[in-house]
């Protein structure tokens, strides 16, 4: 999952935005033009196209391309032109313009035919009609897909009572992990079965930071700040932290987050550890994260470290669970795979979607990348071996956990481990609901961009919450918080009355 991973789901959250729509209606489809082969970031031999076999544009995130990318996507499309009779051009926005990217891609009209979106995202595209109802076509045009995503998780993707997108089915319930470099571990003597909340990381984080001024024990990029600071409020897919419902509260009301006092509690720690030096100055504006941290935060699931320590150059990672799992909307919407609304070919990009869902050899090639260079197999389709660091796209945006290989230094039983994780959740207490912003899109747009404005330094710890948060709270009252919440809460009696 993610560091990236990690990051993600991160996440996955917070990010985001959107508007303008009407370019949404073009008639081009990515597939056949010569502006998204321009677009591409990935090199340009993968994306010939046949006229007989059609090669689908898929926006999806993750790291720098390597050199090999192209030799890799050649073997995926040989394998699937002969499977299925589709072919795909993989276009990678990196994790720093992610963001941007999508949203210009959306706004403009750009043509795509699959695109990797989250919550946060998800229901704002859909509501600018970007992506195509796939209710009844996923059903009828791509069967074994819709049989292999349980139905809690199909529910989870609707808004409005239909489907516009792919849910991954994974680590669906969030469970959320701290993650040490472990020599820091052993060096300082870490009791990591008494470090339960952002309090008891203090400790050890400020002991480490005897390891150097210039150390910063809990680094932070502008996009993550403390990975999961939000899980324990529902952000009612909204994707915005500043309104939500706390996730274990019967009466489904409807706050301003930022005002609570255990987040407001948190924000303060938050603060004090980035005026002593154990986050770094730079959080607010750094973009892209180092390799290898001595501590991190990050929604995972049994064996994801091995991923890490491999992408980080770390000997060994050492994570444990302080929250979760939980089911909410939320985090069954934080990896999806929608199709264009313009795209010519939607029933092509649902086989190609069940395909990556249901075929353990395109799976591990999406995964991991090119057979005997980015990995090796260990057993069959079953156990693999990573070879190389440079393999860019993020896992767990593609598809399934549950056909994909397991790293070899994993749990043989790993997606076991997860399957269980996602069976023993809890759910919030708003599970299946969705806020309908179709009536919302200027308060949403304008209190986004507010948010936008000071989330940096309200994430990363850089700023004073209690005189931040005043100063937030009053500028999104006048953008329009309060008609949000009061819509939200109608919604919220309506959908479970």
């Amino acid at each position: 999952m993610k560091k990236s991973w990690k990051f993600i789901s991160m996440l996955c959250v917070l990010t985001l935005m959107l508007t303008a729509l009407a370019a949404c209606g073009g008639s081009n489809s990515a597939s056949t033009t010569d502006e998204s082969t321009k677009a591409t970031d990935a090199p340009k031999d993968t994306t010939t196209v046949s006229k007989d076999i059609p090669t689908l544009v898929w926006w999806t995130i993750g790291g720098q391309v390597p050199n090999n990318f192209s030799k890799a996507i050649d073997a995926m499309n040989e394998y699937t032109a002969e499977k299925i009779g589709v072919k795909i051009d993989i276009k990678v926005a990196s994790w720093g313009e992610w963001d941007t990217k999508i949203n210009t891609i959306v706004n403009t009209g750009e043509p795509f035919d699959i695109m990797f979106t989250n919550s946060g995202k998800y229901s704002k595209q859909v509501a600018m009609g970007a992506f195509a109802d796939i209710t009844d076509l996923v059903q009828s045009e791509s069967p074994d897909l819709y049989k292999a995503i349980p139905e809690k998780v199909w529910e989870g993707t609707k808004i409005g009572g239909k489907y516009y997108s792919v849910p991954t089915y994974k680590d669906s319930a969030l469970t959320q992990y701290w993650v040490f470099d472990d020599k820091y571990v052993q060096k300082y003597n870490i009791d990591i079965n008494n470090i339960k909340t952002l309090q008891d990381l203090e400790k050890p984080l400020r002991a480490m930071k005897a390891e150097g001024k210039n150390f910063y024990p809990m680094p932070m990029t502008q996009g993550d700040g403390l990975n999961g600071f939000f899980n324990e409020y529902d952000d009612l897919t909204l994707g915005f932290p500043p309104i939500g419902v706390k996730a274990d509260d019967a009466s489904r009301t409807v706050v301003s987050v930022l005002e609570q006092p255990d987040i407001m509690n948190n924000l303060k720690i938050l603060h004090g550890l980035y005026q002593d030096g154990i986050i770094n100055p730079d959080a607010p504006t750094k973009t892209e994260k180092d390799k290898g941290q001595a501590f991190f935060s990050a929604q995972a699931f049994p064996g994801a470290e091995v991923s890490w320590q491999i992408n980080d150059a770390v000997e060994k990672y050492t994570m444990f669970q302080h929250y979760g799992p939980i089911y909410t909307t939320s985090t069954i919407q934080g990896s999806l795979n929608a199709i264009s609304a313009n795209s010519k070919y939607k029933k092509e990009a649902l086989k190609y979607l069940e395909l990556v869902n249901t075929d353990p050899k395109l799976r591990n090639m999406l995964a991991f990348g090119e057979l005997g260079v980015d990995y090796q197999s260990v057993d069959g389709e079953k156990v693999i071996e990573r070879t190389s660091d440079t393999w860019p796209l993020a896992a767990y945006t593609q598809g399934t956990f549950f056909d994909l290989a397991v790293q070899k230094g994993a749990p043989v039983d790993q997606w076991d481990q997860v399957k269980k994780l996602n069976d023993a959740a809890t759910s919030s207490s708003i599970l299946g609901f969705a806020l309908d912003i179709s009536d919302l899109q200027t308060e949403v747009a304008n209190c986004q961009a507010v948010w936008d404005k000071y989330k940096y330094e309200v994430i990363t710890g850089a700023s004073d919450p209690e005189k931040m948060v005043p100063k937030i709270t009053a500028e999104l009252k006048s953008a329009g918080m309060d008609t949000i919440m009061k819509a939200a809460q109608e919604q919220i009696n309506n959908y479970f009355k």
